[in-house]
């Protein structure tokens, strides 16, 4: 299948296109101004309480006129330009295939050489995120403003909590797991082109390897050490620093500090300043970051929660100091304890993140409308995806029985080469959803080979379904469609047989905003739709029913700008206690209680309203493989700039070939 890199077949109709919606553009940018000023967000009302009561007032009144005056005078012009680009729909693709440009950053091809490398398997990691990147006066009643700038800071913490090393700590210790001196608590992101030799090591407690150094971005084979004949179990994990701690007395640490080759990293004091470089902040107010923000790009404080996972090892493991190039550096801060699993019988890591998974290989987000943020995202983003697909969708009245004035709001984004990719529109789309081309965009990527050269693929789906409260039955036929539409893809793609297998299937995992929660009363139809029969969700237990660690997703837009929740650390304290997620979560409907949240203390099911999904199935896969669930996280980095939480799933693909 051919990917289309350009939204026409041709530069006319290109060209053409452009000059039309170069007469519509002027008019709607008015309209979107005009419209915003009469909705100001939460945070805007807060800056202006200061202000004389008529000021405000002053404003739009001045403003107001100008902004119709202007409005119909593009009015014409806007007129002749839809009347050419409506019809130009038509022969409009479905989606716009781009792909880092730059071969010097590019990595994906050396990506598909680690599988054979790997031996018994390799884990691959996902995320997903609505975003509402919107018009902005649309976005304003979701309570966010300014979505050029939003977009923006919003690709920058992606790429920058991907390309941050995992860090993993080992206890030695099979007794005590405790540590009272140090803990990892923070990275900051690299500066282009700063190659720095360290020796690290923590004295006579801890050692530190950094395994793998392509930091996790397009920085290509020349970042990458020869690792062969070492014989490091962890060998097989890109870009992961490792500490190891040797229990001491009381299964505490000594306070002690690292001189290294550039600097010095304490074992309790202050974090070290910010890189310089890559530093440009938001001149939008409400994403400026206070000290101590985890979220934004040159943080130098993150929740240890957020950047360590812990392991208990069974033995004693020798201390090796280790020189490797470094394109972070790390600072150590004091904390407490390691937080433990909180449910010992779940057979997978989860947590309430600040961060967004180091290493992530594929992301999918949702309402991405604005065609301008698009482009700002997509550009942020390839700073770390190799391929992306973006402006996914169709327009005006074609191959859809309705008008479509926004495109699906979907965009894809892989380290991995995509090989096929299709998009399906949702035809039955009611009310205010009825006006954007929703549906479900779905791809197979290439993720390594085999030593007989087969190639190993895998499946990934994105979508978004109807948003209207008490529309069950259109949310149900648009899953009755969407499993239809995987079937008919993964038969279009496949080019092979049971007989002479070209391909092995890895994985195949669905994601999206769904619009219903597994808890909700209303939501009952969906809850038992035999979706579920075929795909798994790692956080529920079945129809109405979660578990206990998972948590909602859909924040309440009122509470956005807290002091309390402005900031992903912040975020991220508040939604580890029942009582914070009772005040900035929305919680499943129920006829027992009313619809407001803010501040309520009842009793309420479930850890709020659950939209965002994350599903994976065993169906279809090569037989002699095994795909579970390393890690699921719900992520707080995009703190201030969306009402959703980000989701994240790793999945480790076992294939059994060096097991005893």
């Amino acid at each position: 299948m051919v990917l289309y890199t350009s939204p026409f077949p041709n530069r006319f109709l290109s060209v053409l296109h452009s000059f039309s919606w170069g007469l519509i553009f002027p008019c709607y940018w008015l309209a979107d101004r005009l419209v915003g000023s009469f909705v100001p967000t939460t945070y805007e009302k807060r800056q202006r309480a200061d202000d004389p009561c008529y000021f405000h007032a002053l404003c739009i009144i001045i403003t107001t006129p100008i902004y119709l005056a202007l409005l119909v005078a593009s009015l014409p012009f806007a007129l002749i330009g839809f009347l050419l680009w409506s019809p130009l729909q038509s022969a409009r693709r479905p989606y716009i295939y781009s792909r880092l440009k730059d071969k010097s950053h590019a990595n994906g091809a050396t990506l598909l050489t680690e599988w054979k490398a790997a031996g018994s398997g390799k884990s691959f990691c996902f995320g997903s995120a609505n975003v509402c990147l919107l018009p902005d006066s649309l976005a304003r009643f979701n309570n966010v403003f300014n979505t050029q700038a939003r977009a923006k800071e919003i690709g920058r913490r992606i790429r920058n909590g991907a390309s941050r090393p995992q860090i993993k700590i080992y206890i030695d210790s099979p007794t005590n797991t405790s540590i009272s001196a140090a803990s990892f608590s923070s990275l900051v992101s690299p500066q282009a082109g700063d190659n720095r030799t360290v020796n690290a090591g923590i004295k006579r407690t801890t050692s530190m390897e950094y395994k793998g150094d392509n930091c996790g971005s397009n920085n290509g084979e020349e970042n990458r050490e020869d690792k062969g004949g070492s014989g490091d179990p962890h060998e097989g994990e890109e870009n992961t620093c490792i500490v190891r701690i040797n229990g001491e007395e009381n299964g505490h640490m000594s306070d002690t500090e690292t001189d290294t080759g550039n600097g010095q990293a304490r074992a309790s004091g202050p974090a070290e300043p910010p890189l310089e470089g890559d530093a440009e902040i938001s001149k939008t107010p409400n994403h400026k970051q206070k000290e101590g923000d985890s979220g934004s790009l040159d943080s130098c404080s993150a929740s240890r929660e957020s950047l360590v996972k812990v392991r208990v090892g069974d033995g004693t493991v020798d201390q090796s100091t280790v020189n490797n190039k470094l394109l972070y550096k790390a600072s150590i801060m004091k904390k407490t304890s390691v937080r433990k699993k909180k449910h010992t019988d779940e057979t997978f890591d989860h947590e309430i993140s600040a961060f967004f998974p180091a290493n992530l290989d594929f992301l999918c987000l949702q309402e991405v409308f604005d065609k301008r943020a698009a482009e700002k995202l997509k550009e942020q983003l390839h700073h770390y995806f190799e391929y992306i697909v973006y402006d996914v969708g169709v327009y005006s009245c074609h191959s859809c029985c309705s008008f479509k004035f926004v495109n699906s709001g979907l965009l894809f984004a892989s380290r991995y080469p995509v090989m096929d990719a299709a998009y399906h529109c949702y035809p039955n789309g009611r009310g205010m959803d009825s006006l954007a081309s929703k549906g479900a965009l779905f791809l197979k990527v290439q993720v390594g080979s085999t030593p007989q050269d087969q190639r190993i693929v895998g499946y990934i789906s994105c979508t978004h379904l109807q948003a209207i409260a008490g529309d069950t039955t259109v949310r149900c036929e648009q899953l009755d469609m969407l499993q239809d539409w995987l079937s008919e893809f993964r038969k279009s793609t496949s080019s092979s047989s049971t007989a002479n297998p070209e391909e092995l299937v890895a994985f195949d995992v669905l994601c999206g905003d769904l619009n219903f929660d597994n808890c909700s009363s209303e939501d009952k139809l969906e809850q038992q739709h035999s979706l579920f029969t075929h795909y798994k969700d790692p956080c529920r237990v079945g129809p109405g029913d979660d578990k206990p660690w998972a948590i909602g997703t859909l924040l309440d837009p009122e509470g956005l700008y807290d002091e309390e929740v402005c900031t992903p650390d912040n975020l991220q304290k508040v939604l580890e206690s029942e009582e914070g997620r009772k005040g900035y979560l929305v919680y499943p409907t129920s006829k027992n209680h009313s619809s407001s949240q803010k501040g309520r203390k009842a009793s309420l099911k479930g850890n709020g309203r659950r939209i965002d999904y994350m599903l994976y199935t065993e169906e279809g896969l090569y037989l002699e493989w095994k795909v579970e669930v390393e890690e699921f996280s719900f992520i707080t980095q995009l703190a201030g700039l969306t009402d959703h939480l980000p989701v994240a799933m790793r999945l480790m693909v076992s294939t059994g070939e060096d097991d005893p």
